[in-house]
């Protein structure tokens, strides 16, 4: 099995054995979140890039050493750094960041956007405490000086609205043909 087959293998598991998994308190599971997150990548013209990092932005939630409850007890699961390392050395740089950094684009907008804060879910705005709340002027300085920092908000608010109830969306497989390509590009 290459590489390229082993990680969507991976990933396919993980959609498989935690997909139908509860998502801290909002009306959809894991799997119909990062979907749905996908399927608004989509609609907003993304490129495959975006796509991929929308649908692949939470699972480090089952990658990361934490328990999966961690975030109701107080505890950051660090689940952005936990997927992108899952995905290191598959996945183009710029999918990677992206994830990486949609916690901190979560910080960011509460920041300079304080309006943001308003359409959270009640549960991102939990998970926004135990995250380290709103940038300071130095954080905010940091994250604008990160070559995708622009891409992971885009990656943000995609994830803010993929938590529909009842929401009819693709399914793993419609991505499955991109995460290949994505695979298979040389490194830039």
């Amino acid at each position: 099995m290459t590489s390229e087959n082993s990680i969507l293998a991976k990933i396919e598991a993980l959609f498989s054995d935690h997909g139908a998994d509860w998502y801290m308190g909002e009306p959809v599971t894991m799997a119909e979140h990062m979907l749905q997150s996908a399927f608004f990548a989509m609609q907003a013209g993304a490129d495959d890039e975006l796509i991929i990092a929308a649908l692949l932005h939470d699972i480090g939630h089952y990658t990361s050493e934490y328990a999966e409850d961690c975030l109701q007890k107080g505890i950051d699961n660090e689940h952005e750094d936990s997927a992108a390392d899952f995905l290191a050395g598959h996945f183009p740089q710029r999918v990677l960041d992206a994830i990486r950094l949609h916690v901190a684009s979560k910080r960011y907008l509460c920041a300079v956007k304080p309006e943001y804060y308003e359409v959270l879910s009640e549960a991102s705005k939990e998970s926004l405490a135990v995250q380290g709340g709103p940038m300071n002027t130095d954080e905010v300085a940091q994250f604008e000086a990160e070559p995708y920092h622009q891409d992971a908000v885009k990656v943000r608010y995609w994830d803010d609205a993929g938590k529909q109830d009842s929401l009819t969306v693709p399914d793993l497989n419609h991505y499955i043909p991109m995460m290949q390509k994505l695979l298979t590009q040389p490194a830039a």
